[in-house]
């Protein structure tokens, strides 16, 4: 080890000690946050979807009326392409 490298670590060791700071005036304003007008508007969309409902009732009960009168027609191509879709990106 180099004794010209310990005697540097030292020193910097030894020049740590505290100093007073004269305090500012009392100049300083409070902290504050600001929310963008693109932040609010995510806000409210964020609201409005956590009201909607997961399911739609009125959608399904539709549907399971037209399935228990055996009018409801499903395009089969249709929904292998949509499930396809699904695995396939």
């Amino acid at each position: 080890m180099r004794i010209d490298a310990f005697n540097r670590v030292s020193q910097l060791y030894q020049n740590n000690s505290t100093r007073n700071i004269a305090k500012a005036g009392k100049t300083t304003q409070p902290d504050r946050v600001e929310i963008s007008q693109m932040g609010k508007d995510y806000q409210v969309a964020k609201a409005a979807v956590e009201k909607a409902p997961e399911i739609r009732e009125d959608v399904v009960a539709d549907i399971r009326e037209r399935m228990a009168n055996g009018t409801y027609q499903m395009d089969m191509d249709a929904l292998a392409d949509k499930l396809l879709s699904g695995y396939i990106c």
